[in-house]
């Protein structure tokens, strides 16, 4: 049986990564999606069985001591981080595997797993990533300007990943994405069980 496929998908706040991601989902339901561990207390409206794996900072610290993480970063005082258990055991049984991480996160796990497919969500340009952060409505002006100054960091980082997808039509960006997950599917590497069973008959 063939291993499955890993994809790390990052962008900046505003990039609608989020919506593409889920359409990608809806368009490819086997595709699994690995949850991240945190040690921030849970928002209102999230879930224990959400996109989160609530942990106390002491568990969490436990999994970096036994090197149950492919990647970990701080923010705010809080630890983030991608269990490894899990992605290895979906790839080993074949399935593809997408984890959401920034720019940092992505750089560790393709440090540790180079096969990763590592795919960037970009908008078309500055003016329309701040005109989609003021349109939220929910940050201040100087907050949306820390925004942006992030985004244009994380965007000069974008030419490490081996695809862009430019979030300017969201069903474009969407098929691309799903284009590139099934792309990955036509590699050689992944298909020569096929070739050994034509071959070998």
């Amino acid at each position: 049986m063939s291993k499955g496929n890993l994809f790390v998908i990052s962008g900046p706040s505003g990039s609608g990564k989020d919506t593409v991601l889920a359409g990608v989902f809806e368009k490819c339901p086997e595709l699994k999606f690995s949850i991240s561990a945190i040690t921030r207390p849970m928002r209102e409206g999230e879930t224990p069985d959400g996109k989160y794996r609530f942990v106390s900072r002491e568990q969490f610290e436990d999994m970096i001591k036994n090197g149950e993480l492919l990647e970990h970063n701080v923010f705010v005082g809080n630890y983030y981080g991608t269990p490894k258990k899990y992605v290895v055991d979906c790839l080993n049984n074949g399935d593809d595997v997408m984890i959401e991480v920034d720019v940092n996160g992505a750089r560790k796990i393709k440090e540790k797993m180079p096969e990763a497919v590592l795919m960037f969500v970009c908008p078309p340009s500055l003016e329309v990533l701040k005109h989609r952060l003021t349109r939220r409505g929910t940050d201040a002006p100087e907050v949306i300007e820390k925004r942006l100054k992030v985004a244009i960091d994380e965007i000069k980082c974008a030419k490490m990943y081996d695809y862009i997808v430019v979030n300017d039509a969201l069903e474009d960006a969407i098929d691309n994405a799903v284009a590139i997950i099934k792309t990955a599917g036509l590699k050689t590497e992944n298909n020569t069980d096929i070739i050994d069973g034509i071959v070998n008959k």
